[in-house]
């Protein structure tokens, strides 16, 4: 039998075994944990000597580039992976959304770090704004790495997905991180650790693995590093009261289970399509995963004069449910992680069912399907009715972390939210409803409550992804209960693991600080017009002020005629004079047009193509007879590690534009992005 590994100082360690780990399917064994005590001293020397200095040897896009290329490389093995996450009762779909599903998470963040942060490692949250009279002292504020390690310690349910998502946006940022996978399907987090590894893709030190204890890990961190938590409610708040996090102010993010509900809107009726979405999501959310996500229904919030209805639909859809292994046709719900897991399951349903009714259970013909099935952790799909949610606390405490739902009637809307927050904080909520006023009015007071809402009616079904599913770029968290913490969350989360710090100092300090121009910062004016140097050549700084152009009555016809623009600012004289301007004056898209023909280089050259315009502002009005010029400076240089269809190398500029009238006076900001070709 198999031992399993931890991965630590960059090798494998652990030969002898421990303790037994069961297939969720048969209850046979399958593995052992390693005996081995692993010496978290050396785990976390590795990691800041080794894992800081290689990861911070590369910058945001080449790290998103291993990303994308660690992706690639689990999809092409992840039949390796799908094979392992049998024994954890997962169904195909069940490993689809750990395997692919983390593998998708990848990509998300290869996407994110190549279009949101720069080359280098420094992002700059501008723009830089005046903290004097005269312009010379700024204040703007930067993210940089923190130097330090993360450490993530996960949940049992999703033993791949719940290692890649935190792993993202750790690298990206930079940041090594030591994993602890939940020990009871630690087999198929090992299996992936040893994929990553095999790949070569990662530099040493950035990901190191614990099978079993985290012993005296916590112990050794300092106030760079960080804590992450998936899991209890329970185990989140005696790890948030660690003396060594409390002692070194050491950022703990939690995400923990919680009694998240869903609100079937007092519009819909069981003639609506709406109806049997909701009635879809809640049997959906019981059976994936054999109801072990921590974003799972489990609290039915349904109108009183509709609970049957919903009842009766949904015994129905679950009765066509088949239970049973994983690996038979036709199986779409398997067992429970573990037998611990399924007398928790039991032990927590039983009190569930203290005052309440349920409504669908094991006696409702379940018999798991396999030939050696009777050994497994098998949990009946379980439905309980509550007929008094407002004074039965137990269905708004007690949660069974399994294919456990329970029903509760509400009268008015704002019952049904009451009973929503008597959860004390969710992770997600879902609302049902095809009248926008009652989003309108419900989500509001929902959203206090929750991380996540939901709102689904039959034109976001098309395409909605569905109540538990958690997306790299959405949120993922929620407050009280749920934990008080945030995962996701696109760039939000890469920003979770760097430093913010405000800088001060003069523009040509803060432009040199943060690697970009800062206006007011001197420029580098040259014979050479900025679009003819390759990306390599163009240096931060480098400007060009151009000739001047007298904007007349003929150039805000033309622009009119040719726009379809004759708003009365521009062509009614009278009413022109009556305005704030007291006069006609150009359309602001004239001045941008404007401003563009006077700083193009129209021959062929390293700029490929202007494919974005930002930070667009029209200051003050341009009326005829007034002058403009513009200066254009580079900004800004992402080198995306990319090529052109003709293969050769391209990288991303932007140029801050400022635009001013005769008497220098600002009249029209933005920041234009070009792709730049690379000289080879």
């Amino acid at each position: 039998m198999k031992t399993l590994q931890s991965y630590i100082g960059g090798r494998w360690i652990g030969k002898e075994g421990a303790q037994g780990l069961y297939s969720a399917v048969n209850g046979k064994l399958i593995n052992y944990t390693h005996a081995e005590t692993i010496d978290f001293g050396e785990a976390v020397m590795h990691a800041r000597q080794q894992g800081v200095t290689a990861l911070l040897a590369l910058d945001f896009q080449q790290r998103a580039a291993r990303l994308r290329a660690l992706a690639k490389y689990l999809n092409e093995h992840k039949e390796q992976l799908y094979a392992i996450s049998l024994h954890t009762g997962a169904t195909r779909n069940d490993s689809w959304i750990d395997i692919e599903g983390g593998a998708g998470t990848l990509c998300t963040y290869a996407s994110i770090g190549t279009n949101e942060f720069p080359s280098g490692n420094l992002v700059h949250e501008g723009p830089a704004f005046a903290l004097g009279k005269q312009g010379n002292f700024l204040g703007t504020r930067i993210l940089v790495p923190r130097g330090g390690i993360a450490v993530h310690i996960n949940a049992f349910n999703f033993p791949i997905w719940g290692l890649l998502e935190k792993f993202a946006p750790t690298f990206l940022a930079g940041m090594p991180c030591i994993v602890k996978p939940a020990t009871t399907s630690s087999y198929l987090t090992e299996a992936l650790v040893r994929l990553i590894d095999s790949s070569g893709l990662l530099p040493q030190g950035c990901l190191q693995l614990i099978v079993g204890s985290t012993g005296d890990l916590l112990d050794r961190l300092e106030g760079q590093d960080v804590v992450t938590f998936t899991g209890s409610a329970t185990t989140a708040a005696m790890l948030r009261l660690h003396p060594n996090l409390i002692r070194q102010s050491i950022p703990f993010n939690a995400k923990a289970d919680s009694l998240n509900c869903a609100i079937l809107g007092p519009d819909v009726t069981p003639d609506d399509e709406e109806f049997d979405l909701f009635v879809e999501e809640v049997a959906r959310e019981m059976t994936t995963k054999a109801g072990q996500k921590c974003t799972a229904i489990r609290r039915a919030i349904i109108p009183t004069r509709h609970i049957d209805a919903v009842a009766e639909r949904l015994r129905a859809r679950l009765a066509k449910v088949t239970v049973g292994d994983p690996s038979v046709e036709g199986v779409r719900m398997g067992p429970l992680a573990s037998k611990a897991q399924q007398a928790d399951v039991a032990e927590r349903l039983a009190l569930l069912a203290v005052g309440n009714q349920v409504v669908f259970g094991e006696l409702d013909g379940f018999s798991p399907v396999g030939e050696e099935v009777a050994n497994g952790a098998f949990s009946a799909p379980t439905l309980v009715l509550c007929n008094n949610p407002l004074l039965n606390d137990s269905v708004h405490d007690i949660e069974a972390f399994g294919p456990v739902c329970t029903l509760m009637p509400y009268g008015e809307l704002d019952e049904a939210l009451t009973l929503a927050a008597k959860g004390r904080g969710s992770l997600v909520g879902t609302l049902v409803t095809r009248d926008p006023t009652v989003a309108a009015h419900a989500i509001p007071v929902a959203a206090a409550w929750h991380g996540r809402m939901l709102v689904l009616d039959r034109e976001a079904a098309v395409e909605c992804t569905g109540h538990g599913s958690t997306l790299p770029q959405i949120k993922h968290g929620g407050p009280g209960r749920a934990g008080g913490g945030e995962e996701l969350g696109g760039a939000r989360a890469v920003k979770h693991y760097l430093q913010s710090a405000a800088v001060q100092g003069s523009p040509s300090m803060l432009a040199a600080i943060t690697g970009e121009h800062v206006r007011g910062a001197a420029v580098r004016e040259s014979e050479i017009h900025p679009f003819r140097h390759y990306f390599e050549d163009l240096q931060i700084g480098y400007s060009l002020l151009t000739h001047r152009r007298t904007v007349v009555e003929a150039d805000i016809v033309a622009f009119g005629c040719l726009s379809g623009d004759f708003f009365y600012m521009h062509f009614d004289e009278i009413a022109a004079k009556e305005s704030v301007f007291g006069k006609r004056i150009a359309h602001g898209y004239f001045v941008l047009s404007a401003a563009t023909g006077l700083f193009v280089s129209p021959a062929p050259g390293p700029v490929l193509a202007n494919y974005g315009l930002d930070t667009l502002r029209f200051v003050k009005p341009v009326g005829i007879g007034d002058t403009i010029r513009a200066r254009l400076t580079c900004k800004r240089k992402i080198d995306r590690q990319k090529k052109g269809a003709n293969g050769v190398g391209q990288g991303v500029v932007t140029w801050d534009v400022e635009v001013t009238n005769q008497y220098e006076e600002l009249v029209a900001s933005f920041d234009i992005l070009t792709l730049v070709a690379k000289r080879t």
